[in-house]
């Protein structure tokens, strides 16, 4: 071998041998002692590389072992990272690079509570100028790598900014990436995919350039649990989020050339299930599932494209408060920020008038369906508070567009309540509004409207259904513009008057046939027809009504120039082609007339003929009824409802209505049952201009008042006294009580003479019944009959008395209904005394004739005819002393001589008997048998007629004499 040649193999391996030891052991010796050194200083935490290997001939570069953080918990590191250097490098104008491959790479991302990253914090980076200058845009390095590889990454991260710290691990994570360059119009391949121990895998597809940048693709994520991230909406929206889990999946188009270019298409997400609550724990949504697909999106046409929504099981709760706003408005309130100070006012104006109008963006709804959804709905601006259940709704909506460019179709079927059922379908335009829709409801519960009439009527709505079908034309909001028509039913309607909580309106139903309501100009409604229909009209006293009485007052609002300008404008034209009444009932009563009428009509049928607002011409009236099944009434007449004091004639007959059935009106308002009794009454009204003329005739045959009733509204007269008054030979009442007057005066009250004078008999009996009848016999009305007086002890009848007596005996046979009661009386001041005295003689006769009758004298047969020695009463007294009082004299008594001691016993048993009720009404008892003996043998009464009251304790008169009282009853 030439010397030479031997010369350079051996330069040549020797060279490579240093080749070899420098590039296997020096340089990787000297670059990791170089990088732990950097990583020392450079580093605020323990940072360190275990090993660095070089293959100098294949150029292959592995770091081992990157731990920064503490030995315990690495803030960053991995296990190995592999990187291939390309030897074409040198001549091809670009580092290319075969492989990288990073295995075991671990990424703590912390922000802390002011919120520091800490990866910005574990390196201490040279201070940046304060003013850097500005850099030239340069071309990007050239840079090619065949295929970078993220293997068994994981990633941990913890945000303590929110209000409750976020955190989530991804320990599964792999990347891979072909053909990754800077070159332009090189893209690479792209696949990563992500998990984590608490569920959500992200996977993500597709190509990358760097050169520009821009990227497309496919992008998922599944099972994404939203608790993880929920504090970062929470701190935002005031939502407790119970349950939710996000799938999302799309195809993308991103590139940063010449602007942000964003497309998304077959985007799909699904939400399964998803609960949120209010901060206080009451639920807010709770949604079974959502789904949304066919959707696409682009940045750059602001447009967003939702082919097809399905959702159902949605549940949510909402609440109108008492101020007027939902609930969800106060949930999301803010606070009020602080106004800006002029300067900053002026220059928001002069950007906002120098910036032009931001384009809106664009969201089309091609299908939309949701399924079950439930509604839980409260109003607490009204007392009660309106609670009202929506659902199960569904709703079907086609080709919304937010931009309004074309109408859109929508259709919504719903439960309301119980039994009620909403339906619309049609066409709705958003701008201008407008709208063509089919509405039908069935059994919409109208008690749901109770809270709302509670101000201005005193009026219970205790049952009533509404079913209807309609079509609605809205042409425009500003101003308001629509029309309806169709048929409205109003079934079960049950109304209660809350003041005497009796029946006030209702019926089986009502019927609106041709219904055409046009906004503020007309409503036709081609007929009306109810079926069993009930009302309860009551005319009072004042001539006021039972319907005035339910209406409640209200404050008077300022008017408006708008209001002015409404009120100005034309009437509303009211057409109504004929009214059906189908068996109806009322209940009537006018107590303006005497004696009250009231009575109960069934069996209504009749015809209301047509009227029109804009034709004033009186619409005939033909209505018959029966009262209690057999009394036929009867209303004929004619009647202008918009103008009635224009115009009306009416007639209203009511015959041989039987009483009894009136028995429950009676009863409220006399006090009594009817026994028996039938009525016949003639009402004529008429009205010309204002003026009445009214007839009113009652006639009332062979009325027998019945049993008493308990009730506090009866009238405190005496009902059948002023019957049998009133009544003729031949058992009638018969009564006529013409009005006249002016309507338009409403002070105007003409009572008829013949009312005037049975109203004053009434009175006077009530005020001075035996006065009354006093004036039946010669001289009565001139004797005080109304009581008997007695002398003070004494129950013997005295001339005066006596003939009292005989001329209440004569009036009372004048009136054989009468009775008569007879209350005896006495006083204490005044009898007590005499009657003491009384009872302390007989005690002396008693006591006496038991002594005379020991000794064996002789003695008479009656006690009370004995006198009794005075010497004797003294050795008596003090026997009835000890057995009346039953207790011993006073001990001092012994010490006084025996005239006095006699006063002071006979004081003490005359005080105890002078207050002794038993002899008190013993008295009264005997009176009134004395008024009564006299008047049955004296008198030529029955004894049946007269009546012993209980006796009473009464007053003397002025002349020391006590009056027993007499009353006056019927039988």
């Amino acid at each position: 071998m030439h010397k030479g040649l031997k010369r350079a193999l051996g330069a040549m391996l020797i060279a490579v041998t240093l080749y070899s030891l420098l590039g296997f052991l020096i340089l990787p010796g000297i670059a990791l002692r170089v990088i732990n050194q950097q990583l020392s200083q450079l580093s605020t935490v323990p940072a360190r590389l275990e090993r660095v290997q070089l293959n100098p001939f294949s150029l292959e570069l592995s770091l081992w072992g990157l731990h920064l953080g503490e030995a315990d918990k690495a803030q960053l590191g991995f296990a190995q990272l592999y990187a291939d250097l390309q030897l074409d490098s040198l001549w091809s104008g670009a580092l290319h690079l075969a492989k990288i491959e990073l295995n075991g790479a671990k990424v703590e991302l912390l922000f802390s509570k002011d919120g520091q990253l800490n990866l910005a914090q574990l390196f201490k980076l040279p201070e940046r100028p304060a003013t850097p200058e500005p850099a030239e845009p340069s071309e990007p390095f050239p840079l090619r790598i065949e295929r970078i590889v993220l293997a068994a990454g994981a990633v941990h991260f913890e945000d303590l900014r929110p209000s409750e710290p976020i955190e989530f691990v991804y320990d599964s994570l792999d990347l891979s990436l072909s053909n990754l360059s800077t070159l332009p119009d090189d893209n690479a391949e792209l696949s990563l995919q992500a998990t984590g121990p608490n569920g959500g895998k992200v996977e993500w597809q597709g190509t990358l350039s760097l050169s520009p940048i821009s990227s497309s693709g496919h992008l998922q994520l599944s099972d994404g649990k939203l608790k993880g991230i929920w504090p970062y909406v929470r701190d935002a929206l005031p939502l407790d989020l119970q349950e939710g889990i996000l799938n999302l999946a799309t195809d993308y188009q991103l590139s940063l050339a010449g602007g942000t270019q964003l497309q998304l298409s077959n985007l799909s997400l699904a939400l399964a299930p998803f609960a949120i609550k209010a901060p206080d724990g009451r639920p807010l949504v709770k949604l079974a599932e959502l789904n949304v697909s066919e959707t696409s999106l682009d940045l750059v046409k602001q447009q967003v494209v939702v082919g097809k929504i399905r959702s159902q099981g949605l549940e949510t709760w909402a609440a109108r408060e008492a101020n007027g706003q939902l609930d969800w408005q106060t949930l999301f309130a803010k606070p009020e920020a602080p106004a800006p100070a002029a300067s900053q006012t002026a220059d928001a104006s002069a950007n906002n008038a120098s910036s032009a109008p931001a384009k809106p963006w664009q969201v089309l709804l091609k299908d939309v369906q949701l399924r079950g959804y439930q509604l839980h709905l409260a109003d607490r601006g009204v007392s009660p508070e309106v609670k009202v259940e929506v659902g199960p709704l569904n709703l079907d909506l086609q080709n919304f567009d937010s931009l309004n460019q074309s109408p859109f179709d929508l259709k919504l079927d719903t439960g309301v309540g119980k039994l009620g059922k909403l339906a619309l379908s049609g066409q709705v335009n958003l701008n201008p509004v407008s709208a063509k829709l089919q509405a039908s409801t069935q059994n919409l519960d109208l008690r749901l409207a109770q809270a709302y009439i509670n101000p201005f009527i005193r009026l219970e709505l205790r049952s009533g259904l509404l079913s209807s079908e309609l079509a609605v034309d809205l042409q425009g909001t500003a101003p308001l513009a629509f029309n309806v028509s169709g048929d409205t039913r109003i079934n079960q309607l049950h109304t209660l008057d809350t003041l005497k909580s009796r029946d006030f309106l209702k019926w089986r139903q009502l019927h609106l046939q041709g219904l055409d309501y046009r906004h503020g100009d007309s409503l036709a409604i081609k007929a009306i027809t109810l079926e069993q229909p009930y009302t309860r009209f009551i005319i009072n006293e004042d001539r006021s009504t039972n319907v005035s009485d339910l209406l409640i007052p209200q404050p008077a609002a300022p008017a408006s120039p708008a209001a002015a300008k409404s009120a100005a404008g034309k009437p509303l034209g009211i057409v109504i082609g004929g009214i059906t009444l189908k068996d109806g009932s009322a209940n009537f009563a006018d107590l303006s007339l005497r004696p009250d009428f009231a009575t109960a009509i069934q069996q209504l049928n009749g015809q209301i003929g047509r009227i029109d607002s804009r034709q004033p011409k009186p619409a005939k009236v033909a209505i018959q009824g029966k009262v209690d099944r057999y009394a036929p009434a009867t209303i004929n007449g004619s009647l202008n409802p918009f103008d009635p004091l224009a115009s009306l004639d009416m007639a209203v007959s009511f015959k041989q209505v039987e009483l009894t059935t009136l028995t429950p009106y009676s009863g409220k308002f006399a006090g009594y049952r009817i026994r028996k009794g039938r009525l016949n009454i003639d009402l004529h009204y008429q009205i010309k201009q204002g003026q009445l003329t009214a007839e009113n005739k009652v006639l009332l045959e062979q009325l027998e008042l019945g049993e008493q009733v308990d009730s506090p509204d009866a009238v405190d007269l005496p009902i059948r006294l002023a019957i049998a008054l009133l009544k003729d030979t031949e058992g009638k009442i018969d009564i006529q009580l013409p009005i006249s007057g002016d309507l338009n005066n409403p002070q105007f009250s003409v009572m008829p003479i013949v009312w005037q004078t049975l109203r004053n008999l009434v009175l006077r009996a009530a005020q001075a019944p035996f006065k009354f009848i006093g004036g039946l016999v010669s001289g009565g009305d001139e004797v005080n009959m109304d009581r008997v007086p007695f002398s003070a002890g004494s129950s013997e009848l005295d001339p005066q008395a006596r003939g009292t007596l005989d001329t209440l005996a004569s009036a009372l046979k004048e009136r054989p209904v009468l009775r008569l009661e007879v209350q005896g009386v006495s006083a204490q001041a005044s009898d007590g005394p005499l009657l003491a005295e009384q009872r302390l003689q007989r005690e002396y006769q008693s006591t006496y004739y038991k002594i005379l009758q020991r000794r064996g004298d002789q003695v008479p047969a009656d006690a009370s005819s004995l006198d009794v020695p005075e010497d004797e009463k003294m050795v008596m007294l003090e026997g009835i002393y000890r057995a009346r009082l039953k207790q011993q004299p006073p001990a001092d008594w012994r010490e006084l001589d025996d005239e006095l001691r006699a006063d002071k016993l006979r004081a003490g048993v005359l005080d105890s008997w002078g207050r002794s009720d038993l002899l008190l009404r013993q008295l009264s008892q005997a009176r009134a048998a004395s008024i009564k003996q006299y008047l049955v043998d004296n008198g030529g009464l029955p004894d049946q007629r007269i009546y012993l009251l209980d006796v009473a304790i009464g007053q003397s008169d002025t002349d020391g004499r006590i009056a027993s009282a007499l009353q006056l009853g019927t039988e």
